[in-house]
């Protein structure tokens, strides 16, 4: 099962594509889901990255929670599981 990580503080600017070439440099990455504003269609400044191996997932925890992207510092951590 996928380990499932929460990405937050990150650049209106940011694209799925960049999230998903930093958090390859952790490991392999299964998806990355930019979270939209469906009103703008801009980003909203956070996003989830699900890797297939706890040992990566923690591995990219520690190499990117305030790690600074596009002059933001990023907030990374498990993700909370969905509610309802």
């Amino acid at each position: 099962m996928d380990v499932r990580i929460y990405v937050g503080n990150l650049a209106k600017s940011t694209t799925q594509a960049e999230i998903n070439t930093l958090f390859a440099t952790a490991g392999a990455v299964s998806s990355v889901e930019l979270v939209m504003d469906k009103a703008t269609g801009q980003s909203k400044g956070f996003a989830f990255v699900s890797m297939p191996a706890q040992a990566d997932a923690d591995k990219a925890i520690s190499m990117f929670n305030a790690y600074s992207l596009a002059d933001s510092t990023l907030k990374v951590n498990v993700a909370k599981p969905r509610v309802g």
